[in-house]
């Protein structure tokens, strides 16, 4: 368990960053992207060959996918007179760009379908590399690199390092098909924000107005519709390139996000509290158990005995009670109840009950998101 004071550190330089300003812009490419501009996910079925025994083990499938690979190169064998695990059926997957063209590389990612012990120095077979259309886009093929072993003695022990079932081919996939991605219809472009809200699409359309004047303006909260000025027509690369560059202010909502598991808290600049009394105090209840050792004496024909003794200590921390924020504070921020409960001793563990309190009172005003 960490010490009190490194709770204390980490409240006191929360509310130090949340005391600054909002004040800072982004640019545009930062906080929006063009639509119709996204990667597409590839997949397909694959054989993984040259593994030193660690292939799969079960080879109903396998067998059956070195027999179809056999018939494509003339030669007819029985599925049963195929005895190798020196192979492995994988999963392959990749994401092709949005602008790849005919020739470029991208790197796939394989990962063992079988009960393959490890994939390490394995090479993959030329395979087709299908979209969700039904259409192939690329052809992988290369040496597996994974990033972890399995490996035994003579004892019959085993070692494993990391998770072998699954490696990367770095370019190993040859991109067949471009990718079109439409960017301008009817001389205009929409820009999609990153994070919906209307405060901020109606932010980038006045900063986009006052570079390009009369040139946008905000469809709902995630679209920003802008017409390409005549000045720029047939040099939409250029437009865009300019576009990008404008600074705009985004607004950010109200928010606290909450991780359990790690007990972390982050929570907006935009967040009020009303104030409201808390009571902090804590219980704690230690339980210890000593081996104490019964030695006979000499000649008795008594037996040695092991008992435990148990101590159980309680320590019981004064309660506080106390108003946070300060109710002489106007619009009280997150930073102001950093500060109460900084007074009160609170470690981040019980912030994150103390949040939850809050959000049920209807003190807190904004959205509470637990991970």
């Amino acid at each position: 368990m960490k010490p009190f004071s490194y709770y204390l550190s980490f409240l006191s330089l929360a509310a130090f960053f949340l005391a600054v300003p909002y004040a800072h812009s982004a640019r545009i490419k930062d906080v929006a992207t063009l639509q119709g501009i996204r990667d597409n996910q590839l997949q397909t079925m694959g054989l993984v060959v040259g593994l030193a025994g660690t292939g799969d083990q079960d080879l109903k499938m396998t067998n059956q996918a070195i027999q179809n690979m056999m018939r494509e190169y003339g030669l007819n064998i029985q599925i049963n007179d195929i005895k190798s695990k020196a192979s492995a059926i994988v999963m392959i997957t990749s994401t092709i760009g949005p602008f790849a063209k005919a020739g470029d590389r991208i790197d796939v990612t394989v990962a063992a379908l079988g009960d393959a012990k490890s994939l390490q120095g394995g090479v993959l077979l030329q395979t087709p590399l299908y979209a969700a259309n039904g259409e192939i886009y690329a052809v992988a093929q290369g040496p597996v690199s994974v990033g972890g072993f399995v490996g035994g003695d003579s004892g019959g022990a085993s070692v494993q390092k990391n998770h072998p079932n699954v490696g990367i081919i770095s370019g190993g996939a040859i991109v067949q098909n471009s990718i079109q991605s439409p960017i301008v219809a009817n001389q205009s472009i929409d820009l999609k924000l990153y994070n919906p809200d209307f405060t901020t699409a109606v932010r980038t359309a006045d900063a986009i107005n006052r570079v390009f004047p009369a040139s946008a303006q905000s469809v709902d909260a995630s679209t920003v519709n802008v017409i390409v000025p005549q000045t720029f027509k047939g040099q939409t690369p250029n437009f865009l390139a300019a576009l990008e560059a404008i600074d705009v202010r985004p607004d950010v909502a109200a928010r606290v996000v909450i991780n359990e598991r790690t007990g972390t808290i982050v929570a907006t600049e935009s967040v009020r509290i009303s104030p409201v009394a808390v009571s902090y105090g804590s219980l704690t209840i230690k339980v210890a158990n000593s081996p104490q050792v019964s030695q006979p004496g000499a000649l008795s024909g008594g037996q040695t005995a092991v008992t435990n003794q148990q101590q159980t200590d309680v320590t019981e921390q004064k309660g506080k009670f106390a108003v946070v924020p300060d109710p002489k504070v106007e619009n009280p921020t997150i930073q102001d109840l950093a500060d109460g409960l900084n007074k009160l001793g609170v470690t981040t563990r019980d912030m994150i009950n103390i949040f939850h309190t809050l959000k049920a009172s209807g003190a807190l005003h904004a959205e509470l998101k637990v991970e």
